[in-house]
């Protein structure tokens, strides 16, 4: 599977991707205090939305329903699922940002 790595020693930092023939900017925070990680999306300029916390197995933006959003689930996971959480010790580490593409998209 395709993910988007996360640079940690970056953090913060902003960074271009290509998802379903689109680029989006996004930018990784890190919350020191309580181990959580965020993202800000942007497309074009346009900020999309700001502080996205990353929950482990759960969809980035699962509950936006806005067509300028990317056309792809991007889901924190461990594929050997020894991890259960999203912390700096575990992104990029044992969880990654899969991306999985949405074959039913086909509405043309």
């Amino acid at each position: 599977m395709n993910y988007i790595d996360i640079e940690k020693n970056l953090i913060p930092y902003r960074f271009d991707v290509s998802l379903a023939d689109e680029v989006f900017s996004f930018e990784v925070n890190y919350n020191e205090d309580y181990d959580f990680f965020t993202v800000d999306l942007e497309q074009d300029g346009e900020i999309l939305i700001v502080g996205e916390k990353l929950i482990y197995a759960m969809p980035l933006f699962y509950d936006v329903m806005d067509h300028r959003f990317p056309k792809v689930s991007i889901i924190p996971y461990d594929e050997s699922e020894n991890s259960i959480d999203v912390t700096w010790e575990t992104l990029s580490e044992s969880v990654f940002l899969y991306v999985i593409e949405n074959e039913e998209e086909e509405d043309g």
